[in-house]
């Protein structure tokens, strides 16, 4: 790989400063679990002699320059906007992003979703940048219809996963599938990812305390509604009238905590239904080995990525309680109890089986230790899935032959 490699990457709203400077003195983000993708970034252009120009929108405004390295924290206009004045925001980051490549020299882009409406991107071949979209959300709300603008958005975008784009790389089959369904299969090659995590992080975990005294219930995550946090109070009130022995521990800050948390003591579940707030590496695992079982409640109404807690929960040997409403159920299904998307009911009764029927529970538990060791494995990952195409954005040119009529893991 020539040392002129210049790669722009739009990562997202992460702290990827914060992230580089650990990384340079060689250790993880601590504020996450997994392995982090800018953190995978910066060890790819590493091993590629590569230069980068990377690019979030977290709201932290600073510029830090290292070696090979511009890092930027660019916020996006309008991002709480609604309406016109939302996609303005959109188009106007779109057009910086495609200033600052231009003016990087930039060969290629790799964009994560998030960043620009995806049309916005097909500007860049024009200008001489490949591009690489990288989709780590489903394009639409799975069960509900598409709104007016984010289908004329989308149908618009089209162009770019048919032919103005080198390759996607994409985190789930359910988001694969949306593209495919978009572009008529008729789209660039997609390289399915998954979550990369370290093996010691959960290698010691105490397995579950089988007394059950409480029967413990963690949720992960940020403390909104769309999140079902709400849902998940509404979920603590009907499991206390089946079994009065449930704890529920929320993990995670958000903009509803100190509603959910008042919330939670009018309903007289202050003792068995305790919101901990942010909770790092070290919090998060004391949290993960109090528990008996991870629950995902994730509402139909909210535009789901794939949520790293639902691979965690089986990471730590403890069966996970969601939906569809989550792509990630599909890379886990035997090690999860499915439930219907919202569904109050069901999300009580399947933690009450698991809580009541040890071998259930133990079957679930079974099919956790089988699925972990794919989540450790860095070849599945986003790095190595992104170096294989870095490699060859300069030796193939854009033609027919790389139009996929079906999606496939590279």
């Amino acid at each position: 790989m020539p040392s002129s490699l210049r790669v722009l990457y739009a990562a997202g709203p992460g702290n990827v400063i914060g992230t580089y400077q650990h990384w340079s003195q060689q250790k993880d983000d601590p504020s996450q679990v997994s392995v982090t993708y800018s953190g995978q970034f910066f060890e790819v252009c590493r091993e590629l002699n590569a230069n980068a120009y990377v690019i979030s929108s977290c709201r932290d405004k600073r510029t830090l320059r290292d070696g090979a390295f511009i890092l930027e924290h660019r916020p996006i206009p309008f991002r709480k906007a609604t309406g016109l004045l939302y996609h303005a925001g959109q188009i106007w980051y779109g057009l910086r992003l495609a200033i600052t490549a231009v003016r990087f020299r930039a060969d290629v882009a790799v964009v994560a979703d998030g960043t620009t409406h995806w049309f916005m991107l097909s500007l860049l071949p024009r200008l001489g940048v490949q591009v690489i979209p990288s989709l780590h959300c489903v394009l639409w709300r799975k069960f509900l219809p598409m709104r007016k603008l984010e289908k004329t958005a989308l149908r618009w975008g089209k162009r770019l996963f048919q032919r103005d784009c080198r390759a996607i790389l994409a985190i789930s089959d359910d988001i694969a599938e949306q593209v495919a369904m978009i572009t008529h299969r008729q789209h660039r090659t997609i390289s399915i990812f998954t979550p990369v995590y370290r093996r010691e992080q959960f290698a010691l975990l105490k397995p579950p305390d089988e007394a059950r005294s409480p029967f413990r219930v963690l949720f992960a995550g940020r403390i909104e509604p769309e999140k079902g946090v709400f849902d998940l109070l509404d979920i603590a009130k009907q499991t206390r009238s089946l079994s009065p022995n449930i704890v529920f521990d929320l993990c995670g800050d958000g903009s509803a905590l100190d509603a959910l948390r008042q919330a939670a003591a009018t309903a007289g579940l202050a003792d068995s239904f305790i919101c901990h707030g942010h909770c790092d590496q070290s919090a998060m695992r004391r949290r993960y080995e109090a528990s008996h079982a991870v629950i995902v409640p994730t509402r139909t109404d909210f535009v789901e990525g794939f949520n790293k807690v639902v691979v965690e929960g089986v990471l730590a040997g403890r069966p996970v309680v969601t939906s569809a409403a989550c792509p990630a159920l599909s890379a886990v299904r035997e090690a999860v109890v499915e439930v219907p998307p919202n569904d109050i009911a069901a999300y009580a009764e399947a933690l009450v089986t698991l809580m009541g029927d040890r071998a259930f529970y133990q079957q679930k538990q079974q099919a956790c230790l089988k699925l972990q060791d794919r989540f450790y494995d860095p070849k599945r990952g986003w790095a190595a899935r992104l170096k294989t195409l870095l490699l060859t954005c300069k030796s193939q040119n854009y033609g027919a032959s790389a139009l996929q009529p079906e999606y496939r893991e590279t």
